[in-house]
């Protein structure tokens, strides 16, 4: 019976080497690779830059003005070729003379429904005057 667990014993152990001895050449062989075909992104060294006083936001905005990602918000990068649509969103009430959205108790406050075109003229009138043009 001895020589029977004997047997198996170094019957495991002649396996479990055989395995060991092919994970390691499967490991040795991948790292004999040239690193060329092992993708790497390479990110640009870029010097930190002091936005604040606090060095936790500094952190944080260089890293952001690393990552390039705000970049593309909204799908594509923003260019001045798309500054309409920017512009659009935030100003386009004023472009359509829609009435204006402020309001005190749900009406519009005076100043704001009154006409200031003569009071513009007169200033401007004032400073060609005050400028000699």
């Amino acid at each position: 019976m001895k020589k029977k667990k004997t047997n198996i014993k170094t019957i495991i152990r002649q396996i479990v080497r055989e395995e060991v001895a092919m994970a390691i050449k499967e490991v040795i062989t991948e790292l004999k690779q040239p690193i060329e075909s092992q993708p790497t992104p390479q990110k640009k060294i870029v010097e930190k830059k002091s936005y604040t006083e606090n060095s936790v936001l500094n952190d944080v905005l260089n890293e952001t003005a690393q990552d390039g990602e705000w970049k593309t918000l909204g799908g594509s990068e923003f260019t001045s070729d798309r500054m309409n649509e920017l512009i659009g969103r935030q100003y386009g009430d004023m472009v359509t003379n829609q009435s204006p959205t402020i309001s005190v108790d749900g009406q519009t406050p005076d100043f704001l429904k009154k006409d200031y075109r003569e009071v513009l003229k007169k200033s401007q009138e004032k400073s060609k005057i005050k400028n000699g043009r």
